[in-house]
């Protein structure tokens, strides 16, 4: 019988026999491509323009190459002719590519092989797709390599996180990562938006409130703004948001560009964020604003059939508006810009809400030096998040008691809750005050002299909200009346003496 250490050991050299090699993989590039494209660019400048809005030297795998790219565009974004001639001069002390050539007669060969410019815009797309594949390599085994090496204390999430983050990025480079653009570039833009702002009805540069008279005050909701949406508990932040929020989902339009790709004409997609309550009663509340059938009774039963038929009819208008609501209690920023990115990369973005802000959690850094700190790393992450994504973030905040405190309850700037970087951060400050509310509580005996004044106040109050634009960087400041009706916690458009029908 075989000794079985020595038919462990036949085992082992047969198994060793049979493993190959390992073979160095080369990250994907395609050297051709990016000398056809060099070679394209040297012999007519113009195919310069079919790869400049996308390409950049960074994305070519040889240094040398994105160093002579980088040159051709200088010289012809300043006017100039790039030929071998006029680019020699800024490679001539260039260490020579091999004892046979040097850099300018390397040049010199590159428009010699140039066939036409035909293909260049296709050249230049190769390149960036294998650039785009080293760039996700490279992700991977970062992620490997902190995976292996993290800390006891690194939570697995934070790595996800992060991934999540740097491919997103590397996802939407080409549309929010540009880096710097031209004034002229950034001149045609504006112009676009006037035009656009002129088509569309109410002529607003940004998307309808569907509060008109807030509207001609903000011009619409505008992308890439930060707005604060502040108010003592009881004056309507959350009704006023999730009416706003409601109204731009039921408006959404969609059309499609040249490129095939969806473009909002209308309206928009929107996503909540509510902290504090749940996605069945965010629901309610607005399903009570539509029915206009209080919430009261639709928690409680307390509907007859005719009401539970109105109820079911908005529901099915309803289920069709494009509002996603997320209910995640006590998420960080890192961890709500990973979703918010998520939803525009699934369904697509134009308004975010987030109810409310001193619910969100900042790192463990922020959080464990203090409040306010934390709170600084929120705002600054909010505006980023909303320049990122370009679209506004409607934030909800709470304010400090020093407002109970005054005669006048009407919030100030100064009232804003635990950090200066709120006021400091945001585009818009909003505040939400009902006068009604106060004077509610001041209720006298029914027969006295101050319940006729009472009376006269209440009645002056009732029905009416108003909405304190604090700050504003590109529109007035001031105030805005609305209506609000409180048995179905809903905001409108305020009629005015000379809008009532006349008798």
């Amino acid at each position: 019988m075989a000794d079985p250490a020595v038919l462990a050991t036949e085992k082992l050299k047969q198994a060793g026999s049979a493993i190959e090699p390992l073979t160095f993989r080369q990250p994907p590039h395609n050297l051709e491509a990016e000398q056809a494209l060099l070679g394209a660019i040297l012999v007519n400048n113009e195919a310069l323009d079919r790869v400049s809005s996308f390409l950049s030297p960074d994305h070519f795998f040889d240094p040398l190459h994105g160093r002579i790219y980088e040159t051709l565009a200088a010289l012809i974004h300043a006017g100039k002719t790039a030929t071998p001639i006029t680019v020699k001069t800024f490679f001539e002390n260039v260490e020579p590519i091999d004892a046979t050539m040097t850099v300018p007669q390397y040049l010199g060969r590159l428009a010699a092989n140039a066939t036409t410019i035909i293909n260049a815009a296709e050249y230049g797309r190769t390149i960036y797709d294998l650039a785009t594949r080293r760039s996700l390599i490279l992700i991977g085994e970062d992620m490997v390599n902190t995976a292996y090496d993290a800390a006891v204390d690194n939570a697995p999430r934070a790595q996800i996180e992060e991934a999540e983050g740097r491919l997103y990025s590397l996802a939407e480079q080409n549309k929010y990562g540009k880096g710097f653009e031209t004034f002229k570039s950034a001149l045609t833009t504006a112009i676009e938006m006037a035009n656009s702002a002129f088509q569309r009805s109410g002529h607003l540069s940004g998307a309808s409130t569907g509060l008109s008279d807030l509207d001609n005050k903000l011009g619409g909701l505008q992308r890439s703004d930060l707005i604060i949406l502040a108010g003592r508990p009881s004056m309507g932040k959350t009704a006023l948001a999730t009416n706003i929020a409601y109204n731009v989902a039921k408006a959404y339009r969609a059309g499609q560009r040249s490129d095939g790709t969806a473009e909002t004409l209308d309206g928009g997609i929107v996503g909540f964020f509510s902290l504090e309550m749940s996605s069945e009663q965010l629901a309610t509340r607005i399903l009570a604003e539509q029915a206009e059938i209080s919430s009261e009774k639709i928690r409680r039963g307390m509907i007859n059939e005719e009401e539970f038929r109105k109820l079911a009819d908005v529901a099915n208008e309803m289920s069709r508006i494009p509002l996603y609501i997320d209910q995640t209690g006590g998420i960080t920023i890192a961890q709500l810009s990973a979703r918010a990115r998520k939803l525009k990369r699934q369904h697509g973005l134009d308004l975010l809400v987030v109810d409310y802000l001193q619910l969100l959690a900042g790192s463990k850094a922020s959080s464990s030096a203090n409040r306010v700190q934390e709170i600084t790393e929120i705002t600054t992450g909010l505006k980023a998040l909303a320049k990122e994504l370009a679209v506004p973030i409607i934030a909800l905040s709470q304010l400090s008691r020093q407002v109970e405190q005054r005669e006048d309850k009407r919030p100030q700037l100064s009232d804003l809750r635990e950090s200066g970087s709120i006021e400091q951060d945001a585009d818009v400050v909003m505040f939400v005050f009902r006068e009604e509310y106060y004077i509610e509580r001041t209720k006298p005996a029914e027969g006295t002299p101050e319940f006729a004044d009472w009376m006269t106040k209440m009645s002056a109050a009732s029905g009416k909200a108003e909405v304190i634009i604090g700050k504003q960087r590109h529109g007035p400041v001031g105030t805005v009346e609305l209506s609000f009706e409180g048995q179905f916690t809903r905001f409108g458009n305020l009629a005015r003496d000379y809008m009532l029908p006349s008798h």
